[in-house]
C-alpha cells in the first residue's frame, strides 16, 4: 500500500495499530466513518502490541447497531486464562443511529458491504476506519491497474525530462 493510501486511511494524529491492504485493490470505496469499539481491557492491551488482523473482517447492520464480524484480537501477551477474552468474538462499533441507519438502508438497496480499513488510536482512544464499498469485478480490477501502471509511467517520464534540464 502506498504512504499516502495509508495518510488518507488514518486520521491526522492518530498511532496507526492496522491496515486493511486489499480492501482498497478488492472494493470501490464509496464512503467512510469513524466509529468507535466496545473492547475489553485485555483487547485494548493487543491492541497496542498491534496483534490484530483485519483480512478478513466486515460489519453488519443488527436491530439498529452496527456489529464487527471477524475481526481477530490475538490473547494479550501477559494475561492469564482467567482474564483473556475470545480473539473471534463480535464487537460491537459505536455510531450515531442516523449513519447506522443510512448504511443500513444503502447495503440492503444496492448491495454493498461495510469493510474496515484501518485500525488506530486517537486520544487514547480505538477507533476503526469503516467503509461502504461495492466489490470490484475481475476486469474492473484489470482496468485499475492499467491505469496506475499508465500514471506511473507518465511520472516517470515527467521525472525524467526534468533531470535532463
Amino acid at each position: 500500500m502506498a504512504k499516502s493510501q495509508k495518510k488518507r486511511d488514518i486520521p491526522e494524529g492518530a498511532v496507526a495499530v492496522a491496515t486493511n491492504r486489499v480492501a482498497r485493490r478488492d472494493y470501490e470505496i464509496i464512503d467512510t466513518l469513524e466509529c468507535g469499539m466496545v473492547l475489553r481491557g485485555s483487547e485494548v492491551k493487543s491492541l497496542r502490541e498491534s496483534k490484530v488482523q483485519l483480512s478478513d473482517c466486515y460489519a453488519i447492520v443488527f436491530q439498529g447497531e452496527l456489529w464487527l464480524v471477524g475481526l481477530n484480537i490475538s490473547a494479550y501477551s501477559h494475561s492469564g486464562n482467567a482474564f483473556a477474552h475470545q480473539s473471534d468474538r463480535r464487537r460491537k462499533l459505536l455510531a450515531h443511529r442516523p449513519e447506522i441507519a443510512q448504511w443500513a438502508s444503502r447495503t440492503d438497496r444496492e448491495k454493498l458491504a461495510i469493510i474496515p480499513l484501518a485500525l488506530y488510536f486517537r486520544d487514547g482512544r480505538a477507533k476503526i476506519q469503516m467503509a461502504l464499498a461495492r466489490g470490484m469485478k475481475a476486469h474492473d480490477r484489470r482496468q485499475e491497474i492499467a491505469r496506475r501502471d499508465a500514471q506511473r509511467e507518465a511520472d516517470r517520464a515527467v521525472s525524467r525530462s526534468r533531470r535532463r534540464n
